[in-house]
């Protein structure tokens, strides 16, 4: 496999100060696979223009432990279309140039942070050839989990004051804010969200709930009297277990046990790490508001509302609110599969010590769900109800989930690159079910929404008059009425 690296990868990994901890972890993963590094001759000139000549020496160096593509493809038509309404500078159109790699088969992947990049390679088509640091991690851990030590890698709340501050994690914190530490230590008390892996800290939260008296004057625009949830201090290390989504899971749970009225951060975006995660939250529906001054620069204010309507034609900006506009379809799911996709869903009879969150499908907010089901009708915005399946007394109806889209892979492989990272499944596995039948499956990508607190059984539903008796239990989709999904969710929360 030959993975051509933009110049941003060559940069993070070569020079003497560390822009990316996770750089290390990437390289790990392509000596490990035996993935040949290549470089393309445009990234040679780019580097020996670097404005540090220190810099450009010591490339110049390290440049042999990669391959030089000797050859490079003529610009593809397509990727010149594409490209014409993006490209605005120099380095745009040296950009196009690698994409054009891609596009053309020279090379199997391309890895890179930019993120005009990406944007081009959605429009092409070729998005799941192109690799941010992160997301390549994620590929081959959940390619290779033969190869991953995962030890202990869970979210749990914890006090400050148990928490070591002199973990080399909290470093750019420190840089960034004057007197972090003694912040810190007056939190002694308070409760934050920590995931730590190999004794390392991978991810810290840290969330803040406020009310109409709090004063934003030093907001600019200031932000009007709501309740409000502010995610007071958040970082994620890219580590191949879509801790991001777990995190941001938490905060909207919390967001709906405040009840509170929006959900906003203040953030730098000096570094890699503090873009992708302002990526990251501009995915998931926040929106620039202002600016906010401190002793040490001017960090941007991102806001999200937290209220009804959900949008229908774009959940995830609204998530986890369910819209009224779609069909509701229930859905079955076998034991063996259930927790695996939805550790906040685990029963009372299973053991919490089975399922440590430490797989990227397990804390992945979007998921998938593969289906040779004849009712192939779910459209975005619709809802599943997921039926746990075990017959008369132990099959439940547990979690909520919102229709993204439906995708219908026409290979194995495609279906394998739809799947990667956000189902139970193994690669075996897959591609059993894409031989059991004539009929290929299809993919419902979704978002999961909600763990029911209690779980009506298959008893219940024929009592409520959801299910008409034992033989109509769902065996694909089946689209249920919106007043059998309200008796469910109302029999959910029952208190």
């Amino acid at each position: 496999m030959r993975a051509l690296l933009d110049t941003n990868i060559i940069i993070h990994r070569e020079t003497s100060r560390i822009v990316n901890e996770n750089i290390g972890t990437l390289f790990h993963w392509l000596d490990k696979l035996q993935y040949i590094k290549n470089v393309h001759p445009i990234t040679v000139d780019e580097l020996k223009r670097h404005s540090d000549d220190e810099v450009v020496r010591t490339m110049g160096i390290k440049l042999d432990s990669y391959q030089v593509l000797k050859t490079v493809a003529p610009l593809h038509e397509k990727v010149e279309r594409t490209s014409d309404d993006i490209d605005t500078t120099d380095n745009d159109k040296n950009d196009t140039l690698l994409l054009n790699e891609v596009f053309c088969s020279r090379v199997d992947l391309l890895i890179t942070e930019d993120k005009k990049i990406h944007q081009k390679a959605r429009s092409l088509g070729i998005d799941e050839k192109v690799f941010r640091i992160d997301s390549f991690i994620e590929k081959v851990i959940s390619e290779n989990p033969s190869l991953v030590d995962y030890k202990t890698l869970s979210v749990k709340k914890e006090y400050f004051g148990n928490i070591d501050l002199n973990d080399s994690f909290f470093d750019s914190f420190r840089d960034d804010y004057l007197g972090f530490d003694k912040w810190f230590n007056k939190k002694a008390e308070e409760i934050s969200y920590i995931c730590s892996y190999s004794n390392r800290i991978n991810a810290f939260l840290f969330i803040k709930k406020e009310d109409e008296t709090e004063n934003y004057s030093d907001i600019t625009p200031p932000l009007p009297p709501k309740k409000r949830l502010k995610i007071g201090t958040f970082k994620v290390t890219a580590n191949g277990f879509k801790l991001g989504e777990r995190f941001l899971k938490i905060i909207f749970d919390n967001a709906i046990q405040f009840k509170v009225e929006e959900i906003y951060v203040t953030i730098f975006d000096r570094s890699s790490e503090q873009k992708r995660l302002i990526e990251l939250l501009e995915y998931w529906g926040f929106q620039l508001w202002g600016t906010k001054d401190s002793s040490t620069g001017t960090e941007n204010v991102y806001v999200r509302k937290f209220q009804k309507p959900a949008d229908k034609n774009n959940p995830k900006h609204t998530f986890p609110f369910l819209s009224k506009e779609g069909k509701v379809f229930i859905v079955p799911i076998y034991p063996e599969y259930h927790t695996e996709l939805f550790p906040d869903s685990i029963l009372r009879t299973e053991s919490t010590l089975d399922f440590i969150e430490n797989e990227p499908h397990r804390n992945a907010i979007k998921k998938v769900y593969i289906s040779h089901s004849r009712e192939k009708g779910l459209s975005t915005g619709d809802l599943i109800v997921f039926y746990r399946t075990g017959g008369f007394h132990k099959s439940v109806v547990t979690t909520i989930g919102i229709v993204e889209n439906v995708v219908s892979p026409s290979t194995i492989e495609e279906l394998k690159a739809v799947c990667r990272k956000r189902t139970a499944l193994t690669e075996e596995e897959l591609l059993a079910y894409w031989n059991r039948y004539k009929r290929k499956p299809f993919v419902v990508n979704f978002l999961y929404a909600y763990s029911f607190p209690n779980r009506p059984n298959m008893r219940r539903l024929i009592e409520l008059k959801v299910l008409k008796d034992r033989d109509d239990a769902p065996r694909g989709f089946k689209e249920i009425e919106w007043d059998s999904f309200i008796k469910i969710y109302k029999e959910a929360y029952k208190k």
